[in-house]
């Protein structure tokens, strides 16, 4: 008996380290592949939209009553006008399966100051950081309502003279977007029309504008993506 215990004891042992080692490591694999499937998009291509001296590849919106725009200390500044002032990106831009990345200020002015129009496929739409007062935050338009009153509208406030680290991601899937490290804009593609006001029709298919505002931009990049 005591030589069975001997010999079975060392044998349970091992077989018992053998099957947790075995759990463990399927355990983590299965993991893994958890993570990897909720990891859908993979950097293919990284380019800045912005030099830092110049404003190659953009033209001044013509918008009429827009203030100065011009480049200085590595930023690019939209001066404060009668209504919109802005830059339209005048080379090829994806229509979807993208993220846009940019620094923004205000300088001067309550309004916002940095609306973002961009492609979502056929349609487009306008991302507006710090409208209708100076806190608004939201997409414009969705089924004809604006930042100001649909679905994803929120309010925040905006000091001057401070920069805001700002992101888009478009897919074909939603619209995301964060400033600095919060996430502001969730929003699922579904059957509601996507669309832009009047105001910045000129600013497509992918432009930023000021709204009788003093705005300041630079560090603008676009990563494409893919499935």
């Amino acid at each position: 008996m005591n030589v069975f215990k001997r010999y079975l004891f060392p044998v349970v042992y091992l077989g018992s380290l053998i099957f947790l080692l075995y759990f463990s490591c399927c355990s983590d694999g299965k993991s893994s592949a958890k993570k990897a499937s909720v990891y859908v998009h993979e950097i293919s291509d990284t380019s800045s939209l912005f030099d830092g001296k110049s404003l190659e590849g953009w033209e001044i919106t013509n918008f009429g009553p827009q203030g100065p725009v011009y480049v200085s200390g590595n930023q690019i500044v939209l001066g404060m006008g009668e209504g919109c002032t802005g830059i339209t990106w005048k080379k090829a831009f994806p229509r979807t399966e993208y993220e846009v990345s940019l620094d923004a200020m205000r300088k001067s002015g309550n309004d916002f100051f940095c609306g973002i129009t961009f492609p979502v496929g056929k349609d487009p739409c306008t991302l507006i950081i710090g409208g209708w007062g100076g806190t608004t935050v939201g997409l414009s338009s969705i089924d004809g309502k604006d930042a100001a009153e649909n679905e994803t509208t929120t309010h925040r406030n905006f000091d001057k003279n401070r920069w805001y680290h700002i992101r888009l991601l478009v897919t074909d899937k939603y619209i995301k977007s964060w400033i600095d490290s919060e996430k502001v804009i969730d929003y699922t593609l579904c059957n509601k029309k996507l669309s832009i006001r009047p105001e910045v029709e000129l600013s497509r298919p992918f432009g930023i504008a000021s709204w009788y505002t003093t705005a300041a931009i630079r560090n603008i990049h676009l990563q494409r993506i893919e499935k």
